[in-house]
């Protein structure tokens, strides 16, 4: 489908027409493809790369004290150690729903009793065209106790730890939480919860 068929029909003058998708390189969890499209004012022909990524979930997994799982991990391109919330990729042929509850699982050991989906982003339209699901799970747990089992792939090496919303909220703006698109999540949840995003747990 042409893009600028689903949206303000401005959009089609500057539509660029993708005449040829040529497959580059295989990464593993991406691919290279060179596009060749034309320019909507010009016609003049240019090449793109775009990165053939599979699409992405993550998940604000809410504890029954209203506090926040997540995980520390190091990130090869940031070369440090990253706090963020559980999430990956969604595997050939599964679900986002299904997708977020495998990751919660496998990189923390929680299990969560309700799912909501509170927003989809792209993660980066210049170069990629896969999206990101984020997931609200509530009621979250670990069926084993403090020890549930996890499922963590080989390359992965992951402390989790809890915080308030309120703690959360603070990391956001202090920067200790910076991965842009665990902020994009937060930002869902706020536009969705307004002022109860910090609010203190029910008795």
């Amino acid at each position: 489908m042409d893009p600028a068929d689903d949206g303000d029909p401005r959009d089609r003058a500057l539509t660029w027409q993708v005449v040829a998708r040529e497959p580059q390189h295989d990464y593993v969890i991406f691919q290279t493809t060179r596009h060749r499209a034309r320019h909507p004012v010009t016609g003049e022909e240019r090449r793109f790369t775009v990165l053939a990524v599979p699409d992405w979930v993550n998940v604000i997994a809410l504890t029954r004290d209203r506090r926040v799982v997540l995980i520390r991990q190091y990130r090869h391109g940031a070369e440090g150690v990253c706090l963020e919330i559980p999430g990956g990729m969604v595997d050939p042929g599964e679900d986002h729903a299904t997708a977020a509850a495998r990751e919660l699982q496998e990189e923390t050991g929680y299990v969560a009793a309700s799912w909501q989906q509170i927003g989809v982003v792209n993660p980066n339209p210049a170069i990629q065209p896969n999206r990101l699901s984020t997931w609200l799970a509530l009621d979250a747990h670990r069926p084993g106790g403090d020890h549930g089992p996890r499922d963590l792939d080989s390359s992965e090496v992951i402390d989790v730890e809890l915080a308030s919303l309120a703690e959360v909220t603070a990391m956001l703006r202090d920067g200790r939480i910076d991965h842009a698109l665990v902020v994009a999540a937060f930002t869902h949840l706020l536009l969705r919860e307004g002022a109860a995003l910090v609010a203190p747990a029910t008795p």
